[in-house]
């Protein structure tokens, strides 16, 4: 989602000293036995599976679920020239994936950016960029729109500020996307957490109209050329966002205008669905152009945490003949009974403090469900997604949330707001569970 801080350093071995080094002295307070269970002995070829915490719900801090200088790295995104020299390109919800098109790995990056002057993605940003690449490790280079918009920022692949190329019959910004004013925050509307995806030979972008916009909620672009658009929106998207409005988001929302966040796209075969926040899917219309019309939007089968704390970023993955169901979540501290910290994915409450923006993931046999309980797959890991690279390796991306918690305190906030990519270890076919890779020796 949309906030921030400062722009950071590009300097890995200070980020590095801070995640390995000051994580393990500091980041973990004297005494926070985080439920932490007893070691499991590795079984045959594949790393074994943690034992679950106790009480279901219990957040892992070990350091081995941190991206750390020997599973991570921050990817070297091609700069805008609003992009200070030295610094990485600023960036939420990282989302990096692998296609293969005509028979080559095409690599694709993209995320929530902000504008010049703005230390966060709000009340206003200008829109979505696309880095692509042969490999994971780069040369990151923003895809060449030049001969669409030959004098707009290289990269720049849609923004309300192109509602002026809407023609009858080809809508590219719909009038709830637009740019509006008001008294309270001045310039409003932001585009948040888009992803790229290439299905049935063509590219689509999904991503949602934050906070801040005339109507919340997400919605689909279609592209018709390259990944360099140019794109329009799918007919579904006219009049607004995908589904019916929802109860949620800040008390500034007018009425009636939030609807589902944080849209994700799966693909399986010739279909395709839609995956949204927090707990709901919908499949799309075989022309794409919509989502199927249903009553009521079906929820995937999962095992709630009690009380189910507010859950974003929802994204399913297929590996190893299972569905993978991903969830962004606030690990809060407390102090617990015997005066210890206590971490767990709570709800909000007095004495509980927003510390890690995790992912936790379940796993299933079938994309609805049922899910399996939730475990920690990575921590500061949250809104990310989960890839194959073209050589076979599972990875996910992570940004490091600056909002609040550890990234937000000022020594840190240099290292926040990241495009990173971690490695993944698959705990095979028995276990059916995926971690960020952690260390040698601690399986």
């Amino acid at each position: 989602m949309n906030n921030s801080t400062n722009g950071a350093r590009l300097d890995r071995r200070a980020f590095l000293v801070g995640v390995t080094g000051a994580v393990a002295a500091a980041a973990l307070p004297a005494g926070a036995a985080h439920a932490t269970p007893t070691e499991a002995a590795p079984s045959g070829r594949y790393p074994s599976n943690w034992p679950d915490l106790e009480p279901y719900g219990a957040a892992d801090t070990r350091i081995d679920l941190w991206p750390r200088d020997d599973n991570s790295f921050i990817l070297d995104l091609e700069h805008r020239p609003r992009d200070p020299e030295g610094t990485h390109v600023w960036m939420r919800d990282t989302y990096v994936n692998c296609f293969v098109v005509d028979g080559r790995p095409v690599y694709v990056a993209t995320g929530t950016t902000r504008v010049p002057g703005l230390d966060r993605a709000a009340p206003w940003n200008d829109g979505i960029f696309i880095w692509v690449s042969s490999s994971l490790r780069g040369p990151w280079r923003l895809v060449d729109t030049t001969g669409i918009r030959p004098d707009v920022e290289r990269g720049k692949v849609w923004s309300p500020e192109f509602v002026d190329e809407n023609r009858p019959g080809r809508t590219i910004v719909a009038p709830w996307q637009e740019y509006w004013t008001d008294t309270q925050f001045g310039k409003r509307g932001q585009v948040w957490a888009p992803e790229v995806h290439h299905f049935r030979d063509t590219w689509y972008i999904v991503a949602c109209m934050g906070d801040h916009s005339q109507k919340v909620g997400s919605f689909m672009l279609v592209s018709e050329g390259g990944i360099e658009g140019p794109y329009r929106l799918v007919e579904g998207n006219l009049e607004k966002p995908f589904g019916d409005p929802v109860a949620g988001g800040p008390a500034f929302i007018k009425p009636g205008a939030y609807h589902h966040i944080d849209g994700s796209m799966y693909t399986e075969g010739d279909d395709a669905w839609l995956v949204l926040h927090n707990h709901e899917y919908a499949k799309f219309q075989d022309d794409l152009e919509d989502i199927l019309p249903t009553t009521a939007l079906p929820a995937f089968q999962q095992t709630p945490y009690s009380p189910e704390p507010y859950l974003e970023g929802a994204y399913v993955f297929h590996y190893g003949e299972k569905y993978y169901l991903l969830h962004a979540a606030w690990d809060r501290t407390s102090l617990g009974a015997d005066g210890s910290v206590r971490y767990a994915y709570d709800t909000p409450a007095p004495g509980r403090t927003q510390y890690q923006y995790d992912a936790v993931v379940a796993v299933s046999d079938s994309f609805e469900g049922p899910y399996s309980p939730r475990w920690t797959a990575g921590v500061g890991a949250g809104h990310n997604n989960f890839f194959v690279d073209h050589g076979g390796t599972a990875w996910a991306t992570y940004f490091l949330n600056p909002n609040a918690g550890y990234w937000s305190d000022p020594s840190r906030l240099a290292e926040a707001a990241v495009p990173g990519v971690v490695r993944m270890e698959w705990t095979g076919p028995e276990g059916n569970r995926l971690y960020v890779e952690r260390r040698r020796g601690r399986d």
